[in-house]
């Protein structure tokens, strides 16, 4: 107990994490398969329910996110369709006029907006996104830094950079105005340990990370970065719970499944670092064809299964036309010049011990998802951690239009949910209809 005092708060804090999560392991390894089984299954309808019912109505102690409306929608619209569901026809339509009021004047709710409208998909939901005043207020939103604020008179950072970029590729308006120096500004926030802070000269950061590599790589600049180093630093992002943390020495929480497993995702898609290619397996492993089958703690692959170790060491004239086209090729590259068929390649991080940490420790049973054990549910972390599953369950491929090999999805073949675009976070066939429709209108 003395010892205990003598430690640090973060030691300590890390110490009742970790015997949180082990106890509930434990208590997983001592239960009969059936019982297993059934603790690896995503309890969709469950999740379904939950999250349906938050876009309907909330409680009263959510007026405090009365200004995040947008990002509730997304959070919820988005973990709705990564389930392969639907809201109806009723629903739908209030939520886009809703949305379609919620574009402006703040750059994360604008990104919020548009994802959800995009997400919902259709002429109504899309054609309800006004691409000019868009572009027009990102415009106003650039500062002579090279990045972006957050709004008027506002903070300027990585997720300002990302969102107005990510917005303005979405939507086909992206153009050499709204990219210049901006590169310039995300390099100047790649920190000594390889990851990428908010600002310049504070500490790397999972979302920042993640917003920064996603932009470098919407604006083509990409190859500018120190791919090897920030490489380094994200594996060592996972923990012993499986989980991800965010910085380094902090907690692991369910929502950096996200933002630290959807690095991988996009660096996996990086043909032009040597550094980051996937590990190839041995010979034959994963090869031919399976059929769905339950992957539980007797039939995981091998000594990277449940039984195995989980200590884990121009001008802008008219909207498109001058569009940065080299941008927008290198985003179709990710999209869809993958090789064909399964990929007998490794992920750089351990997707089953995230899929474990995700299913055991962030599920609730009951429906949504946590940060982690003695944290409550909410619609962030669904979205979140359902986002990051699905980057795990697609890890070991190359074709996203691919599925899966039963072996790569832990718990049932039904846990199975909807790609995604990594770049964006929105479900990939949504995606692609969006960018049919910008592209063409």
């Amino acid at each position: 107990m003395e010892s205990f005092r003598s430690l640090t708060v973060t030691q300590r804090d890390q110490i009742l994490v970790e015997q949180q999560v082990f106890d509930i392991f434990k208590t997983f390894y001592n239960l009969p398969p059936s019982s297993q089984s059934f603790m690896l299954e995503l309890q969709r309808e469950n999740h379904v329910e939950y999250l349906t019912k938050g876009l309907t109505g909330l409680g009263p102690s959510f007026c405090v996110l009365d200004a995040n409306r947008p990002w509730i929608c997304y959070w919820i619209l988005h973990s709705i369709a990564l389930l392969d569901e639907f809201v109806d026809p009723e629903l739908e339509d209030n939520t886009i006029d809703f949305l379609s009021r919620c574009q402006m004047p703040h750059l994360a709710t604008t990104y919020a907006a548009v994802n959800s409208l995009v997400t919902l998909g259709g002429e109504k939901a899309l054609s309800s996104i006004n691409r000019e005043k868009l572009y027009m207020f990102l415009r106003q939103m650039k500062d002579a830094s090279g990045g972006f604020r957050m709004h008027d008179g506002g903070e300027i950072d990585v997720r300002a950079c990302y969102t107005a970029i990510s917005v303005a590729s979405l939507l086909n308006i992206l153009d050499d105005e709204l990219v210049q120096n901006v590169g310039n500004y995300i390099l100047s926030c790649q920190t000594y340990e390889g990851g990428i802070s908010g600002e310049p000269g504070s500490e790397a950061h999972g979302g920042y990370t993640f917003c920064g590599l996603a932009t470098m790589i919407l604006i083509n600049e990409v190859d500018s970065l120190d791919l090897s180093g920030l490489t380094d630093w994200v594996v060592f992002r996972q923990g012993v719970e499986g989980g991800f943390q965010g910085r380094t020495n902090k907690l692991v929480d369910g929502c950096y499944s996200f933002w630290q497993g959807g690095i991988f995702a996009l660096l996996k898609r990086l043909n032009s670092t040597k550094e980051v290619k996937p590990i190839p397996l041995g010979d034959g492993e994963g090869s031919g064809e399976e059929s769905p089958q339950t992957t539980t703690s007797s039939d995981a692959a091998g000594e990277e299964g449940l039984n195995g170790d989980l200590s884990l060491g121009g001008s802008h004239s008219e909207i498109g036309d001058q569009h940065n086209t080299s941008s927008q090729d290198n985003v179709i590259d990710i999209d869809h010049n993958h090789s064909k068929g399964h990929a007998n390649v490794e992920p750089l991080f351990n997707s089953l011990a995230l899929q474990q940490y995700i299913l055991l420790c962030s599920q609730e049973l009951n429906g949504g998802l946590r940060d982690k054990p003695g944290k409550s549910r909410d619609h962030y972390h669904t979205c979140y951690c359902l986002s990051g599953l699905s980057v795990c369950q697609r890890s070991w491929l190359e074709d996203e239009d691919s599925p899966p090999l039963p072996r790569a999805v832990l718990g049932p073949y039904s846990n199975l949910l909807e790609p995604i675009h990594p770049l964006y976070n929105v479900v990939l066939d949504r995606y692609r209809e969006a960018y049919e429709f910008f592209t063409k209108s």
